[in-house]
């Protein structure tokens, strides 16, 4: 109990108007939930679904583990935690990839489709750890390439291979996708904002008065806990489906 109290009074104190320190520590406390809701729910669905949300799991826990980091580094640095964010997002959106390929399964996805998304995802990834923290005089060239990798997994899913995979398995499938293809498009064009937002360049002015951190938290938040919620949807109203043909 001591040690309890010791840590407690080493908790750094939060401003009202934090409104960094208070997304990183409500985007904790969310993912943390969202990782026990879908670890606790596995055992209910057939063994096709089990990894889909077990990897819906994985993507808030290891969400959940960095903001515990990234919330307490934002109250002793008051300066943002781009290190730990990008290997964040380098573990759970590739992660969020491979959610398009497990629920593609039943129309025939191949392996390829997988790792050409992950491929994508590492490259926008890494460009924009560039732009960010490592060449930020060049932070707008770093931006663009990264955003054309962005732009080719919206292709892909949008109008590609995955589209017509999902347009053969039709259902819920073709319908999840879909969800899941409006979370990349518009839940991911979040991020962009947040970049511009943090990083100078041409587009300086135009968002000087948003902070690149509550975007970043604000958009984890919605893409993340919300994917997981699409892919637990899916595995619902087929268990139900299941039943009702039973």
């Amino acid at each position: 109990m001591g040690h309890l109290i010791t840590n407690l009074s080493l908790v750094a104190k939060m401003a009202p108007d934090d409104y960094v320190g208070f997304t990183f520590f409500v985007g904790c406390m969310a993912m943390m939930a969202a990782s026990a809701f879908f670890f606790l729910s596995m055992n209910q669905f057939d063994r096709k679904w089990r990894t889909s949300i077990l990897v819906s799991g994985l993507i808030t826990f290891i969400a959940a583990v960095h903001y515990w980091y990234m919330r307490d580094y934002w109250a002793t640095n008051m300066e943002s935690p781009t290190f730990f964010r990008y290997v964040d997002w380098v573990l759970t959106v590739p992660l969020m990839c491979v959610e398009f390929f497990l629920i593609l399964k039943v129309a025939g996805a191949k392996k390829s489709l997988m790792w050409k998304l992950i491929g994508l995802s590492v490259v926008m990834l890494v460009t924009g750890y560039f732009g960010e923290a490592v060449y930020r005089d060049q932070a707008w060239l770093w931006g663009l390439i990264s955003g054309i990798a962005y732009f080719a997994i919206v292709y892909m899913i949008w109008m590609g291979e995955a589209k017509k995979l999902a347009e053969a398995a039709g259902g819920a499938v073709l319908s999840a996708h879909k969800t899941l293809c409006w979370f990349v498009l518009v839940g991911w064009a979040i991020y962009p904002l947040g970049y511009m937002a943090g990083t100078p360049g041409w587009y300086e002015g135009w968002f000087s008065g948003l902070n690149m951190d509550v975007i970043y938290n604000v958009g984890d938040a919605i893409n993340k806990i919300g994917f997981g919620l699409v892919i637990y949807n899916l595995a619902t109203l087929s268990h139900a489906n299941k039943e009702v043909t039973a």
